[in-house]
């Protein structure tokens, strides 16, 4: 029996996390939205893609929530995108009213699966589907640090010329302007970033990382980013559904780790069928740990905020 995934959302970022993992066949696909044909629409499309794509997983569209259950991982991608000049923590109120109605819907049709929450402001909208869904913090997990790496990945790439195979990025924090790189545990090979990239230019392809969400609104005009994003949810599904282990960065709810206290941040966790099965922790310089201070706060004003609106 073949691994059901439900995907919340069916715009740039929701249709393209189901149209990878039909054709990874990581499991059969439930594409959910509240506009009517658009959701059956997008899964008929991908479905007809099978015979040449050689996938065998299914694909259904549907605007309730019926034909999610028995899901054992839901993607919520459900919510309003940036416009230009619109900040993450613009879209508080408005998504936050969105992901705890999709969490009260799903959570009692799939009361054991694990949630990967996508919808901005990341960390904040983390905390309205734990709360939402009173699930354990190791099923509640959000999509952050694994995108934030993918785009330092390409630009350390890209500067040195190599495979972008032979790079790996370490980025902690939240997911937004406060995010923290950490270039002293970026590899290309093995070997440290900070010996192979001069500090000016590294500062650089760190700042271009922090802004990297901006950067493409910027460009697109009339959305944001959707390729690499969906790519990093459908790589955290697969370690959850292949039970891998994959150490990945993502926003997991910490509990006295790093000295933070019942708050939602990006740091790095093994990932597998159990959901967020360990929390990483790694040694940090005073520099860093200010820095990802300052993140926490960052983060912990959104949640605060939130507490105070009428949702």
């Amino acid at each position: 029996m073949r691994k059901k995934v439900t995907v919340v959302g069916a715009g740039n970022v929701g249709a393209t996390v189901a149209q990878r993992i039909a054709e990874k066949e990581l499991g059969d696909v439930v594409l959910i939205a509240r506009t009517k044909g658009l959701p059956q629409g997008k899964a008929l499309d991908l479905q007809e893609a099978a015979p040449i794509e050689r996938h065998d997983a299914k694909l259904v569209g549907a605007n309730t929530y019926e034909a999610s259950e028995g899901s054992d991982v839901v993607v919520v991608t459900a919510g309003a995108a940036r416009k230009p000049g619109m900040s993450r923590d613009d879209l508080l109120a408005i998504n936050a009213k969105t992901v705890r109605g999709v969490i009260e819907q799903v959570t009692p049709l799939s009361p054991d699966a694990i949630l990967i929450v996508v919808t901005n402001p990341l960390d904040a909208m983390c905390h309205v589907a734990l709360e939402t869904s009173k699930f354990p913090r190791s099923r509640v997990v959000g999509m952050a640090g694994v995108l934030d790496a993918a785009r330092l990945r390409s630009f350390i790439a890209t500067e040195l010329n190599v495979s972008v195979e032979s790079t790996h990025a370490f980025v902690l924090g939240g997911h937004g302007d406060t995010m923290v790189p950490l270039p002293r545990y970026s590899t290309v090979a093995g070997i440290p970033i900070t010996e192979l990239i001069p500090k000016d230019r590294l500062d650089t392809l760190v700042k271009r990382t922090r802004e990297g969400g901006a950067e493409i609104v910027s460009l697109l005009k009339t959305g944001s980013a959707y390729y690499a994003p969906a790519s990093a949810v459908v790589e955290m599904v697969g370690s959850i559904l292949k039970d891998k282990k994959k150490i990945l960065p993502c926003a997991a709810y910490l509990q006295g780790e790093y000295g933070i206290q019942d708050l939602f941040l990006g740091v790095p966790v093994k990932l597998g069928k159990g959901g967020i099965e360990e929390i990483i922790e790694v040694t940090l310089t005073d520099e860093e740990r200010s820095a990802l201070e300052k993140s926490a706060d960052a983060v912990r004003s959104l949640v605060e905020a939130m507490k105070k609106m009428e949702l």
